[in-house]
């Protein structure tokens, strides 16, 4: 290899090793459909013939600054997961089957055995999602980055028929919203959760069973399953990924223009992080609703014939009902 290209920062030897790391992981998220393997200049996907008018939709998202935590921690196997999650999360609301997922992993400095537990970690996801991982970018960025630090981006494709896709258009007024829970702060708030806790020693169990930094590590869940048994056996009409912006931003998303929530915060149970860091920082409520998801990770509009067999198929909760005007209030 260039002794120059090495002495200016930039280790070739450590990106053949990565790939050579990897590919079992990416090997173990193929599904049908995945054509060719890692390592060529585009990743190849045959698109299912079962489709009759097949519409493409594609998301991309990153982690945040939850991968701070990742590296305060030394753990970054749960924070591939968190990629694919916030990717097919979003695409899952238009009633999309994830297809495939492409990762764009970005460092100062190229640490192989950072790197495959990052991937190690999109792979778990991948497979949770029945997404097949078929392409990425490692880059090794001299002076970019701070010691240590990495940054992710990951875009997925997926695919839904035109005639069963959903756009909420069908959300009518007395349509009932079933909630699925969280599994804690998913990927977003973190930059003020970080703030709160950063005087804190984040080995400490506060009485959660588990430590604060563990708490904070858990990944975002996957709602892809969950997202399409709503949409084909229960009818579901609108459906929301609360991310940033929590509630009060995503579930407007789904509705027509016209048409506003009421939602009733006593009707699913309360995280004991959210509590925590409320009480800790500080925060009003309006803080904690547009901030964190408050415990409730996706959102679906359904009928109310259907609404409550929905939500005790998938453990989930009735939290509100759709209204004649636009907006969100909480009760």
């Amino acid at each position: 290899m260039s002794k120059a290209y090495k002495d200016a920062g930039v280790d070739i030897e450590a990106g053949y090793e990565v790939v050579k790391r990897i590919k079992g992981h990416v090997k173990r998220t193929h599904r049908k459909g995945v054509l060719g393997s890692i390592g060529g200049f585009g990743g190849l996907f045959s698109l299912p013939q079962s489709y009759k008018e097949p519409i493409l939709v594609s998301g991309t998202d990153g982690v945040g600054t939850k991968l701070l935590v990742a590296l305060q921690l030394g753990k970054h196997r749960s924070v591939g997961i968190d990629l694919v999650a916030m990717c097919v999360n979003d695409i899952a609301t238009l009633g999309a089957e994830p297809l495939f997922f492409l990762d764009y992993f970005a460092t100062g400095k190229l640490s192989p055995q950072v790197t495959e537990e990052v991937v190690a970690g999109i792979a778990d996801g991948c497979v949770l999602a029945n997404a097949a991982l078929i392409g990425g970018e490692t880059a090794e960025l001299p002076g970019m980055y701070a010691p240590g630090h990495y940054d992710l981006a990951g875009f997925c494709v997926g695919v839904v028929e035109k005639s069963k896709m959903i756009d909420g258009s069908n959300i009518s007024v007395g349509d009932i919203l079933v909630g699925l829970p969280s599994s804690g702060l998913h990927s977003n708030g973190y930059s003020l959760a970080r703030k709160i806790c950063a005087d804190l020693d984040w080995s400490h169990d506060y009485g959660w069973g588990r430590s604060l930094g563990e708490t904070l590590l858990e990944p975002t869940k996957i709602y892809v399953a969950a997202a399409q048994s709503l949409v084909s056996s229960f009818g579901a009409k609108g459906l929301a990924h609360i991310t940033g912006g929590g509630l009060i931003e995503n579930i407007p998303r789904m509705l027509p223009e016209d048409l506003g929530v009421s939602i009733d915060e006593s009707t699913w149970p309360k995280l004991p992080i959210f509590e925590f860091l409320k009480e800790r920082g500080g925060l009003t409520p309006e803080d904690m609703r547009s901030t964190f998801n408050g415990g409730v990770g996706f959102v679906a509009a359904l009928s109310p014939e259907r609404a409550e067999e929905a939500a005790l198929h998938l453990g989930g909760f009735l939290i509100g009902e759709v209204v004649d005007s636009a907006g969100i209030t909480f009760r």
